[in-house]
């Protein structure tokens, strides 16, 4: 490190001119001590004639890089007294540091101090706000535009509309796109189709996506993900399909992650094979980490427990989510004794459990008949993890003590819980008054049912065929009538079958 300021000093002393420091300073910037770029701007300030506006931008770059506040603010002082704040690349070189830094109340007051703001003063300003969570002063801030906006604003603008859910308002600026703009831009046009799917609007998401000149791995990636959480799940893997047949862009990993859950939402267990050995015919895919606990969940809940426990040994590196997934997994599909011997080598691998690790374990406990291991892991949770219980842990506990009768410590457990108990929790209750043949129960929690909040339409299904089997019609009448009013419906089972589902990838 001497030696490079033994030379820098020689250079300032043999050709103090910025045309050479210049590009020196970028280079110092960019190698691994950029500590080194403040010694050297130190020095040039020093000669009069060595130094020019473009050597602050790159004093700036390096307060970026370091975080180097104080320096930062050095340097916005001097250019301030010497006159160089008039220069449109420092101004927006102070912006963008600031908000770099997330300090929105200094870049506001650079931002209204530039004369003429550009089009980059404009959108660094645009984005930042949106990047520190002030979405809605971003859409306003860029409504005051007096300038063109180019394409880096509008994807930026049509990401905030996202977050917000703003439909009309992002309409609005993807028809300004259309008569604006003269060429498509790929970046645009993904931020516009991910603001359609996440608004909903898959109509408007798949025009567009069909009609998109060029696609690349984010729009499939977009449009599988967002028809799977719009609960389109066999669309979203038909899309999967015709993205690895096309060969228009390769899968990666959020694509695999986002067909994973489509097919564990529909319980299609031969596409979900189909997406695993795509995957193993990728040698960049690896079954690891976000892919691997992907695959874990699509196989638990399509009911492969020996191909879940498979792909979780095969794991290299086991994360919480790896652990608390199998875990769930195997209490959902009745196997609870294996879920405490997971939980066991867990803990033996240092991994701490979570609420969702807790939630696995009850309901292993509940189906299992474990009350008093339930109440030990409860207690665990709350006093030795630190964990605060959520209304779904209170919900498996009551469900815990009503499938093994103990509906009397149920009620009792409800009404020392720290929180008013909602529709789950009484629901829970409810079961337990029906299977076990307590009407006089029954009564008392339908009572407190109906005043409680989020009640779900199964709960309100359950009542309703209770008094149905009680010849109880009126009571049975009322519920439904209660139902139709909020607009509930009760939707029919039903059962998939898969016929030749493979597709060779």
């Amino acid at each position: 490190m001497r030696q490079q300021l033994n030379q820098i000093h020689a250079l300032l002393i043999k050709n103090p001119k910025p045309q050479l420091l210049n590009p020196l300073l970028g280079h110092l910037i960019n190698s691994p001590t950029p500590q080194n770029a403040f010694f050297l701007y130190n020095q040039m300030l020093h000669h009069p004639t060595s130094h020019n506006h473009y050597t602050f931008t790159y004093a700036l770059k390096a307060c970026c890089l370091l975080h180097a506040r104080n320096k930062a603010q050095e340097i916005h002082a001097h250019v301030l007294k010497s006159g160089h704040f008039s220069d449109t690349f420092i101004q927006n070189s102070l912006l963008h540091f600031y908000l770099i830094q997330a300090d929105i109340v200094s870049a506001t007051r650079v931002f209204n101090s530039i004369p003429l703001p550009d089009v980059v003063s404009w959108t660094s300003m645009i984005s930042g706000l949106a990047k520190c969570g002030c979405v809605e002063e971003a859409i306003l801030k860029f409504m005051s535009m007096d300038v063109e906006p180019n394409y880096a604003t509008l994807v930026i603008v049509m990401s905030a509309c996202s977050s917000l859910g703003a439909f009309k308002f992002g309409k609005a600026v993807h028809g300004y796109c259309l008569r604006n703009l003269r060429a498509r831009n790929i970046i645009l046009d993904n931020a516009v189709l991910d603001f359609y799917l996440r608004c909903g609007s898959l109509e408007s998401a798949r025009y567009l996506f069909v009609n998109m000149p060029k696609r690349d791995v984010y729009s499939w990636t977009s449009v599988v993900g967002g028809y799977a959480q719009r609960g389109f799940c066999e669309e979203a893997v038909r899309l999967f399909q015709q993205m690895v047949q096309g060969g228009e862009a390769e899968p990666n990993e959020a694509t695999i992650v986002n067909v994973s859950s489509a097919c564990s939402s529909i319980g299609a267990l031969s596409l979900g094979q189909w997406v695993h050995n795509y995957v193993s015919t990728r040698p960049d895919l690896m079954v690891n980490g976000n892919v691997g606990n992907a695959l874990i969940n699509m196989y638990v809940k399509c009911g492969d427990v020996g191909k879940a426990i498979s792909v979780f040994k095969g794991l290299d590196c086991k994360d919480i989510i790896s652990w608390s997934t199998i875990i769930s997994g195997m209490a959902m599909n009745g196997n609870g004794m294996h879920v405490l011997q997971l939980f066991s080598l867990m803990l033996v691998h240092g991994i701490p459990p979570d609420d969702v690790t807790f939630l696995g374990l009850l309901s292993a406990c509940s189906h299992t008949g474990l009350v008093d291991q339930g109440l030990i892991f409860f207690n665990a949770m709350k006093d030795v993890y630190r964990i605060v219980p959520k209304t779904q842990h209170y919900a498996c506990l009551v469900d815990m003590y009503g499938r093994a009768g103990f509906l009397e410590e149920a009620e009792g457990f409800i009404k020392e819980m720290p929180t008013k108990a909602d529709g789950s929790v009484w629901g829970a209750l409810l079961n337990a008054c029906k299977i076990h043949g307590n009407e006089k129960m029954f009564e008392r929690v339908r009572d407190d049912l109906l005043k409680s909040r989020g009640v779900s339409t199964g709960t309100y299904a359950l009542l309703s065929n209770t008094y149905a089997n009680h010849d109880r019609w009126d009571d049975a009448n009322k519920v439904r009538d209660k139902m139709r009013r909020m607009g509930l419906k009760k939707l029919p089972g039903c059962s998939r079958i898969e016929v030749d589902p493979s597709i060779s990838p």
